[in-house]
Order: C-alpha cells, then structure tokens, then sequence
C-alpha cells in the first residue's frame, strides 16, 4: 500500500467530512423533529390520521433508501428542470443541488423509522406522571412538552444513539447522486489516483471516529439525565 497519495488529497477529504456532518445535522434534527409528529399521529385516536400515518411509515420502511434517493434526484428533480419558471426562481440553486434531494430522503427516512421508535417511548411513559400532571392542572400541549415527549426521550437514548450512527451511514447513498461527500471524495481520489484500498480504509477509520463521537456523546446525556425508574 501507498499511503503517500493520501496527503495531497487531504483538503477534499476535509470537505466531504464538513459535507456528511451537515447532512446529519439537517436530516438528524429535521428528522426527529418530524418523527415526532408522526410518532404522535401513530397514537392518534383519530382512525384517518393514525391509518395514514401507519401507511406513510410502511412505505417509508418498506422500500430501499437508495430508491428514494433516486426517485427524488432523477424523477421529481428532473420534473423541475422541465420548468423554466422555476429554473429562473431563487429555489432552483436548492432544488439542482443534490444535497437537498439526498437530505430531504433521509428526514423522510429518519421520520419513518425513528417515529415508529419514538411511539414506542410515548407508550412507555407510565400512566401515573401523566394522570399527575393532569392532576396539576396542566394543559394537554403542556403535558406532551413538559412531560410525556421528555420522559420518552428519556426512555429512548440509548436506541437514539444506535438510530444516529445508522443514520451517519446512510449518508454514504449521497455520493451516488454526485454529492461530494466522505464516500464521494474517496471514489474520486481512487479515480484518480488508481489506489483502491488506501482511501476506502482511510474514510473506514473517518466513520469509525464519527461513529465513536456519536456514541459518547449520547452516552454523556444518559450519565446527565438519567431514566428515572417508574414507582
């Protein structure tokens, strides 16, 4: 092996680090955000909005992700190039960039998958803090911010961190989009410098240190806030 090809490459693989970071941080909080409201219309006792909700999550769930990467960049995005209008609008620098594609499918995924996990915690939450805060006199709205999503996310940290990591790997279907990311920068330096082995363990390792970080980090917020055990 010849490691030696690695260091002038060196800023482009910095750049496909800074490119895969941004893609977890927009589909990460954006997903969760969006796994909450599905998590909650999962329980919904409306039978439209739980029955449309169980639907969405199956198909999400159902269908390989890289498929919904493409369905997104070459269907819907190839449909807004046909549109002068909006070739000529402030969106389209957003909607010819296939970052915003690729990461538009992962809160998509992240909403299916993490709102099935998180509706999982709602049910966890023992009954008696909820009748208690109710007791109290809180609001409904009150109780899911102050109570009920709290002592779910409580519950579920530790398969949120398992969910992030799994989330940080999918990043990796961004390179087949043409987007410059960890996996992208690799394909481009094994393109060019004919070494195949060098920069795929090099980006191995860059996950691997990724994954790592995700993993304390999520362990510092259980040693911080601590799931209290139901009485």
């Amino acid at each position: 092996m010849d490691w030696t090809v690695l260091p002038s490459y060196g800023s482009m693989l910095l750049l496909g680090v800074v490119t895969t970071l941004k893609l977890l941080l927009v589909s990460g909080v954006a997903g969760f955000a969006f796994a909450v409201v599905v998590a909650f219309a999962r329980i919904s006792r409306n039978p439209l909005i739980a029955g449309a909700s169980r639907g969405f999550t199956s198909l999400i769930r159902g269908t390989p992700l890289l498929v919904q990467i493409y369905i997104l960049y070459y269907g819907v995005g190839s449909l807004f190039a046909q549109w002068p209008w909006l070739r000529e609008s402030v969106l389209w620098p957003f909607l010819r960039d296939g970052f915003w594609y690729v990461a538009f499918a992962l809160v998509v995924s992240v909403g299916a998958y993490v709102g099935e996990v998180i509706r999982a915690g709602l049910r966890g939450v023992p009954k008696g803090e909820l009748e208690a805060a109710r007791a109290m006199g809180m609001r409904p709205w009150l109780i899911v911010r102050r109570v009920w999503l709290p002592r779910a996310v409580q519950i579920l940290l530790p398969t949120l961190a398992g969910e992030t990591v799994m989330l940080l790997k999918s990043t990796a279907l961004a390179s087949t989009v043409a987007v410059m990311d960890v996996l992208g920068a690799a394909n481009y330096i094994r393109a060019q410098t004919l070494r195949t082995y060098e920069p795929l363990l090099a980006i191995a390792v860059i996950y691997v240190l990724l994954a790592y970080l995700i993993e304390r980090g999520f362990g510092y917020l259980e040693r911080r806030v601590p799931v209290r055990s139901a009485r």
